[in-house]
């Protein structure tokens, strides 16, 4: 819903933080999403699943001027979280900060949570100044070319000044305390899955996706990027051209291109589908026999999640938090950046299917055994309670 940002008056800070401490501990989530993706998954997780609950959540949400219609916002105001589009000119960092500010005194949340780099950077900063506690969780790093080598490093530098800093893999807890952020502040808490829709049956996802015969689907979904790892992907569906199968990819990213004109080098034709980016594409991993995830560098990734609530066969990269989530018991591991062992995964699905199938029971069985949404947001309650007894602290100590 759009929201005015129109300033009211209110009672100070404190008194509203005190009248509230009864009740319901308020956050405001900000971020500035892409159109899918894990981060974004988790954003609106956190904000609905805090429906009815004691946490009041709100999204403020930095999204291009002129994208009312982003796909980001649907999913949450039909679940009635309150939303605050800011539509910003690319690159308005101080109309966003000004804004950001306007919001946080009027809302006075007891919490800002934010996601994201630009978010990290920019946003964070305006809520501290104005006395609110702030927590991040991070996703990951992806490294890549030199501005985004140079925007993480902004990125890690601003996470010392946070009061907690949520980590969503063991690796990344590692990586945070190793570039000096104090042990005590960095928090491990893998992603928790809540489904967002109905799953499709495996006949209607296989319409959706124009999969009109019986061979082998290999799926693979995640933005098209070297850290996810897609050239991989495709060098191991080269070595395996004498079954039969096709391959649905769906998401987009800056490499699509060039991994079009690689399928192409590599004789793969038509047997390869860009789907695009596809909302809601979790309700379609019913149509894969297999889902392949051939990422370099991972957090806890959602699309794994996804496979493994649909009860797909699961063929991974052992990376990030990856291990965590999926052992041999539940899927396939295999070393990042070797086609050779994720093909020689892929024909193992395809020549012992009883076997991947029991490996995709265990694998369903352990995310609502150890995944469930519920304890996941008991642990983000109890960081906001925790920052905000320490803020508490500390204004008294300073009177």
């Amino acid at each position: 819903m759009h929201t005015s940002l129109r300033s009211a008056s209110s009672p100070s800070r404190e008194s509203a933080v005190a009248q509230r401490a009864a009740d319901r501990l308020s956050v405001l989530h900000v971020v500035a999403p892409a159109e899918f993706g894990g981060l974004e998954a988790v954003v609106q997780a956190l904000a609905i699943g805090s429906c009815n609950s004691s946490v009041e959540a709100r999204v403020a949400a930095v999204i291009p001027w002129g994208r009312a219609d982003h796909p980001f916002l649907a999913p949450l105001t039909a679940a009635g979280v309150e939303v605050f589009p800011i539509a910003v000119a690319t690159r308005a960092y101080l109309r966003e900060r000004a804004v950001i500010a306007e919001l946080c005194r009027r809302l006075q949340p007891d919490v800002v949570h934010t996601h994201g780099y630009q978010a990290d950077v920019l946003d964070a900063d305006v809520a501290r100044r104005l006395g609110i506690p702030v927590v991040t969780t991070v996703h990951g790093f992806t490294s890549g070319d030199w501005k985004n080598r140079c925007y993480e490093w902004l990125q890690r530098r601003a996470f010392r000044r946070f009061d907690a800093v949520v980590a969503v893999s063991r690796p990344l807890v590692r990586e945070l305390t190793e570039c000096g952020i104090p042990a005590e502040r960095v928090h491990l808490i893998q992603n928790g899955w809540r489904p967002a829709a109905p799953p499709l049956d495996r006949a209607a996802a296989r319409r959706a996706l124009g999969e009109h015969h019986d061979s082998l689907c290999i799926g693979w979904v995640g933005r098209l990027s070297d850290e996810k790892g897609p050239d991989v992907f495709l060098e191991s569906l080269a070595r395996l051209r004498d079954l039969p199968w096709t391959a649905c990819v769906l998401g987009e990213g800056p490499a699509r291109g060039t991994l079009e004109a690689r399928a192409t080098a590599l004789g793969l034709g038509e047997r390869v589908q860009w789907h695009g980016g596809v909302a809601g594409a979790g309700r379609l991993y019913a149509a894969f026999d297999v889902f392949v995830l051939s990422s370099r560098t991972e957090g806890t990734p959602m699309v794994l999640f996804e496979a493994m609530a649909a009860g797909v066969p699961v063929v991974a990269t052992a990376v990030g938090g990856v291990p965590d989530i999926v052992s041999s018991a539940e899927g396939a591991l295999v070393p990042a950046n070797d086609a050779i062992a994720l093909a020689a995964a892929i024909r193992a699905v395809y020549r012992n299917p009883a076997a991947a199938a029991a490996q995709a029971r265990a694998a369903r069985n352990k995310l609502a055994r150890d995944f469930g949404v519920e304890p996941w947001l008991r642990r983000y309650r109890a960081i906001y309670q925790s920052v905000c007894h320490r803020a508490r602290r500390r204004a008294l100590a300073g009177r």
